[in-house]
């Protein structure tokens, strides 16, 4: 999941940051000037913008996918202590990999 939100954070900050050079183009002539000054503002910034959609990614990523999973491990849980033969068989195969 950590992997799924970096890489859409990252796509993300990506396309926002062509955009945003393709509608800065009168700056071109400028460009080394601004990078001189301004490349550790510019990347501190970048870095804070990745950080900010990662967690929202994260975040929401938690809310829609881990949506009821305590019920949902009391109900696996349930199951494993009841006396049907498959999930006795399940158990002791648990038992034996701890």
């Amino acid at each position: 999941m950590i992997a799924n939100c970096a890489f859409l954070a990252a796509m993300v900050l990506l396309l926002s940051v062509f955009a945003l050079i393709g509608q800065l183009e009168f700056l071109a002539p400028y460009k080394h000037l601004i990078i001189a000054r301004y490349l550790p503002t510019v990347g501190w910034s970048l870095g804070v913008v990745f950080f900010n959609l990662f967690w929202a990614f994260y975040l929401g990523g938690r809310i829609l996918f881990l949506k009821d999973t305590g019920r949902k491990l009391a109900h696996v849980e349930r199951l494993l202590r009841s006396s049907e033969p498959i999930v006795q068989e399940l158990s002791a195969e648990i038992a034996r990999n701890d």
